[in-house]
């Protein structure tokens, strides 16, 4: 059976800027109203990434918007948040990240079946220049075959 999940945020450009190598889903602890708004689709991971220390996985540069019915209750929109995870996986996570060179990236936040909001890490890669341009060119190549495949089926 399907796992049913709102995907209220995705990070489009991470998977042009990084290659992708393992994908980790980690709770969030988050306020009330940050719940609410993440609920109404106001939140961004654009510029975000996470961040291990003290045995401690974060995530940084993440953006809440402020809840609109929230008055005092509202938090800063781009405070550090805790990640909930396993310690085994933080630790593992750790060695590797310091080992390979690589980092933790938010691909996409969703809220699961059961009403909790979660985050899809990757552990991810820098791509060069040349990558970029070599994945786009197959992006491109791509659909080029599809639109004449396309056009032949209309003919």
């Amino acid at each position: 059976m399907a796992r049913s999940r709102k995907v209220v945020a995705n990070n489009k450009k991470a998977r042009h800027d990084y290659f992708v190598e393992e994908t980790y889903e980690a709770g969030i602890a988050l306020t009330g109203t940050e719940i609410k708004s993440v609920r109404a689709g106001r939140v961004s991971i654009k510029e975000s990434y996470a961040h291990i220390y003290n045995g401690e996985i974060t995530i940084l540069g993440m953006h809440i918007s402020p809840y609109e019915q929230g008055n005092r209750f509202n938090v800063e929109p781009l405070r550090e948040r805790k990640l909930l995870m396993h310690k085994r996986e933080i630790f593992k996570l750790a060695g590797q990240i310091k080992t390979d060179g690589l980092t933790l990236i938010p691909l996409n936040v969703y809220i699961n079946e059961a009403g909790y909001c979660k985050v899809e890490i990757g552990l991810c890669r820098g791509k060069k220049n040349y990558d970029k341009r070599e994945s786009i060119a197959k992006k491109e190549a791509t659909r080029k075959m599809d639109r004449a495949i396309k056009d032949s089926l209309r003919k």
